[in-house]
């Protein structure tokens, strides 16, 4: 009798070492440039530079305890950034309540757009810190006038963004609503929502960025607790050490923020596409 034929045994693909390494070998270069530029920094200036291992020796220290508190001006990293989080959760929220809606009418209605768009254009170039004296004034308090600073400056990015994607639907989609007898809330939910959805997220990635580089250069001036305020404080003791280690703080809460709303955007996309 023949005997059976054996079923060919499916082998794995290999493994892709190379694009493992193009993913990899990149960033780590990178950190290693940066790393040894500022090695040879430290060096040219006689150390008062701290150098990568000082750095990394105090950070060790720092983030062994970084919910430390003995005093209302002396708490540790944690509850800095934690405050500075929450300033800019605040504003930026009391920003995106204001300015998506407001970016919506400004894009469907041409009155509000010629009537808006000379102010937007007026105020939006205001350097974020201009806007703090007059939070100031109003609010009469450090942590109100940082909030609003955060709101007035990281507003335009949402409006603007919307407006434009409201103006960028096609005419014709906004042809067969006038047909259709549709209302204004059918032609926001059927069409303009689904359609400004992707400009609309581009504008809070953006505003978000502005809150976070705002709030740092507003607590330098206010003062309280904050990771900008722990900056400046660091430099009034001379402190360079705790200098740089709140930059790379800085910027890789602002990194992990920024990565949280691209995946943000993308669920919603895609789910916009399935529907």
């Amino acid at each position: 009798m023949p005997l059976p034929r054996s079923r060919p045994v499916a082998r794995k693909p290999p493994y892709d070492w190379r694009g493992l390494a193009l993913t990899v070998l990149p960033p780590l270069l990178g950190l290693g440039l940066l790393i040894g530029i500022w090695a040879l920094v430290s060096v040219g200036t006689a150390s008062s530079i701290p150098s990568p291992w000082e750095t990394w020796k105090q950070a060790v220290v720092l983030f062994s305890d970084p919910f430390y508190r003995k005093g209302p001006n002396d708490q540790g990293v944690g509850w800095n950034v934690l405050m500075s989080l929450e300033r800019v959760a605040l504003g930026f929220g009391l920003a995106a309540a204001v300015g998506i809606p407001a970016g919506f009418m400004i894009g469907r209605f041409e009155f509000l757009s010629r009537m808006f768009n000379p102010l937007i254009s007026l105020l939006r170039p205001v350097s974020p810190l201009a806007w703090l004296p007059i939070g100031l004034l109003v609010f009469k308090g450090a942590n109100p006038a940082a909030i609003w600073t955060i709101f007035i400056c990281s507003i335009w990015p949402m409006v603007i963004n919307t407006a434009v994607g409201v103006q960028r639907v096609p005419q014709d989609y906004m042809n067969v609503a006038r047909v259709l007898n549709l209302s204004e809330w059918k032609i926001f939910t059927k069409i303009l929502f689904p359609s400004v959805l992707p400009y609309m997220l581009t504008g809070v990635r953006l505003a978000v960025g502005t809150a976070w580089l705002v709030i740092v250069a507003a607590e330098m001036l206010t003062g309280g607790v904050g990771i900008g305020f722990w900056v400046w404080d660091e430099w009034n003791n001379l402190n360079v050490k705790n200098i740089i280690i709140a930059i790379f703080v800085i910027g890789i809460v602002g990194l992990i923020l920024e990565y949280a709303l691209i995946k943000v955007a993308t669920a919603f996309t895609f789910e916009e596409v399935k529907s």
